[in-house]
């Protein structure tokens, strides 16, 4: 799958299940997820049996930090990597 389409799915899953009924919400691939507190607890473990179910990444307990969830563009990398052979490259998972 290519970064664009594991963008794409992740912005299109984080949009339907945490921004529904927000129209002031934009999410682009910087929006701070956890700052602005689109990612708390919960979302972040609906987030990651999303990943794990639709995507079939499993995320280590080692790589939930926030470096990897702070937007979209920081989740579809480690998803991209994780994906890959190159694993190490994934923060948390060296």
């Amino acid at each position: 799958m290519s970064t664009d389409e594991i963008s794409a799915k992740v912005t299109a899953f984080i949009k339907e299940r945490f921004l529904s009924g927000d129209e002031n919400k934009e999410l682009e691939d910087t929006t701070p997820l956890l700052e602005w507190g689109v990612l708390n607890s919960m979302n972040t473990a609906l987030l990651l049996m999303y990943l794990r179910d639709e995507l079939g990444v499993v995320v280590p307990p080692t790589g939930i930090v926030a470096e990897n969830f702070k937007d979209i563009r920081s989740i579809t990398k480690m998803v991209n990597d994780l994906g890959s052979p190159q694993r190490a490259t994934v923060a948390g998972t060296e």
